[in-house]
């Protein structure tokens, strides 16, 4: 008989969760860097401290929440976890390019004609984040409550931004600058559970798992 033929009927056993990997966790990294970026950033929207300008931030978005998201991403992709390399490269890019439209060498904010354009166009590039962001929340739905609640979060953010940037209203700028503090909160925990390995700390924090049903 043939290797062919022995190899008949043979189906490759599916992975169904993370590959054993010498690669440590990068979890923590990714939702801490995104945790404090938004953060920042999101107390400069509700105008914590009659902030208006918000360019403070941008250290933060390139290095922090851009590149260390970014790395947290490419970690995981040999860790076989497509949901966290998903999510962490999906956001460092995110920041990055947040990033590259505050600095005005790059020129992005001065090639519109008006600030009401600009506005505009700000406008549908947060409703597109928040897209991205509902959908990596249905991917979410079978892992555990504070991913879920996290990327639920998040998408109340990236909309209410979105409806602040096309209609002018500072009001609800502030709301989403309110939902993006909780959001940046619950990632912080996130992290922290992730951090606090079982064996190695004194307690360790739930993220409340979802039961799943064994597949053979």
């Amino acid at each position: 008989m043939s290797d062919t033929e022995n190899l008949k009927g043979y189906e490759r056993p599916a992975h169904h969760g993370p590959r054993p990997t010498t690669i440590a966790n990068p979890g923590a990294l990714g939702l801490f860097s995104f945790a404090s970026t938004t953060f920042i950033l999101s107390l400069y929207n509700v105008n914590a401290r009659h902030i208006t300008t918000p360019n403070v931030v941008l250290g933060m978005a390139i290095f922090c929440g851009g590149l260390a998201q970014l790395l947290a991403g490419m970690w995981e992709f040999p860790r076989g976890n497509v949901f966290g390399a998903t999510a962490f490269t999906s956001y460092g890019a995110f920041w990055m390019s947040y990033a590259v439209i505050l600095i005005p060498g790059f020129g992005v904010a001065s090639a519109y004609s008006s600030t009401e354009e600009f506005d505009q166009a700000i406008g549908i590039y947060l409703v597109t984040w928040f897209v991205l962001t509902v959908m990596l929340l249905i991917g979410a739905l079978r892992r555990n409550v504070s991913f879920i609640a996290l990327l639920f979060f998040l998408a109340i953010t990236f909309l209410l931004l979105g409806i602040g940037a096309w209609t002018g209203k500072v009001a609800i700028n502030k709301a989403g600058g309110g939902f993006g503090i909780l959001t940046a909160w619950i990632a912080y925990y996130c992290g922290l559970s992730e951090l606090l390995v079982k064996g190695e700390s004194w307690f360790t924090l739930p993220l409340g798992g979802i039961r799943q049903e064994r597949i053979d």
